[in-house]
């Protein structure tokens, strides 16, 4: 197929596309590594004090202007009594560039979670949590092109396009909350870790109309989400994750595992651990994944092998995607390290 053809071909899709998803949130790969973005009783859910952590994705840079999102956190959690309840705060902004017109969405989201120790001897625990978030969209109208001003098969940008472009920027304002239950199969150390939830955003559906419309909005995204974790020996860990989400008349689900290899230095000691595996966007891409976690760091990436409609056109080539994700501990280990002990998947 030549670059014409595919171009055509990706025009023709994406139109169809575009109606479709209008007015849709974006998406990682890497779903894990955005807890307050799905589901804001996850905050804090993970063994430390703290997490920091960015991805960056870029999609769709071999057959049209790639589209560019880049995403930071920061979680914190916070011991509050004697039976190890926390209260986890955390704050998530993201940046979103997509089309030749520059559609820019900027948002930051806190977050706040309350997590309440069930004291079963399972290390269980019930979270609710709660964000609040701002968001700035925008366009470009003087990258944008009409037919009024194409005359003689030539383009002149200075001819009127005879549209009414309305406002190139809106301002709206977000809620979510969520609540998630998580637990170990049993107390030992090596014990299989799980996490069960279920989240919802845009609650008030706000306006997201260009042209001050009550009739476009933002609809509701639920999102349902689970995860597990064990450490099947010595040398080999696996976790898997699954994230189930739908807005309006649409949903995606994504899900997926890693196998961990542990090496250990020559006084047992954790050197690293290497991770690889494999994840599933339905009907959209496979997604194959490396990561690296040295001490408290880690590091993923990720490539969608586009398996949709579009893969005609992009020959398979969907995007890349990275994520350095750092936890720890504020105070000494040695001080009630219960105390930071959560579902393991950092």
């Amino acid at each position: 197929m030549n670059n014409r053809l595919k171009h055509i071909l990706l025009a023709c899709i994406a139109a169809v596309g575009l109606q479709q998803a209008t007015a849709q949130d974006i998406h990682f790969s890497q779903f894990y590594e955005t807890s307050i973005l799905r589901n804001p009783s996850l905050t804090g859910l993970f063994t430390g004090d703290y997490k920091v952590g960015v991805v960056y994705r870029n999609q769709w840079s071999s057959i049209s202007k790639p589209f560019q999102t880049a995403l930071a956190n920061v979680e914190a959690r916070i011991p509050i009594n004697e039976v190890n309840d926390y209260l986890s705060i955390g704050v998530l902004g993201y940046y979103d560039r997509a089309g030749s017109i520059n559609l820019k969405t900027t948002s930051v989201y806190p977050a706040i979670n309350y997590n309440k120790s069930l004291e079963d001897g399972h290390n269980s625990y019930l979270s609710v949590g709660f964000t609040a978030g701002y968001i700035q969209r925008s366009f470009d109208p003087t990258r944008a092109t009409f037919n009024n001003q194409y005359m003689n098969n030539s383009f002149n940008p200075s001819n009127p396009s005879g549209e009414n472009m309305g406002n190139p920027t809106i301002n709206y304002w977000d809620m979510g909350a969520g609540v998630t239950f998580s637990s170990s199969a049993n107390s030992e150390e090596n014990a299989l870790n799980y996490v069960i939830g279920a989240g919802a955003y845009h609650i008030m559906k706000p306006k997201t109309s260009f042209y001050n419309s009550s009739d476009i909005r933002l609809m509701t995204r639920w999102n349902g989400n689970f995860a597990i974790s064990k450490q099947l020996n010595q040398r080999f860990s696996f976790q898997a994750h699954i994230n189930y989400s739908k807005q309006g008349a649409y949903s995606e689900i994504i899900g997926g595992g890693l196998i961990g290899w542990h090496k250990y230095g020559p006084n047992d000691g954790l050197l690293f651990v290497l991770f690889g595996g494999v994840f599933y966007r339905y009907n959209d891409a496979i997604i194959p994944t490396l990561k690296l976690r040295f001490k408290d760091l880690a590091f993923t990436c990720s490539y969608d092998l586009n398996a949709s409609k579009l893969r005609a056109a992009s020959n398979m080539q969907g995007g890349y995607e990275i994520s350095v994700v750092k936890t720890g501990l504020i105070n000494s280990p040695d001080k009630e390290k219960s105390r930071t002990i959560c579902p393991e998947f950092y």
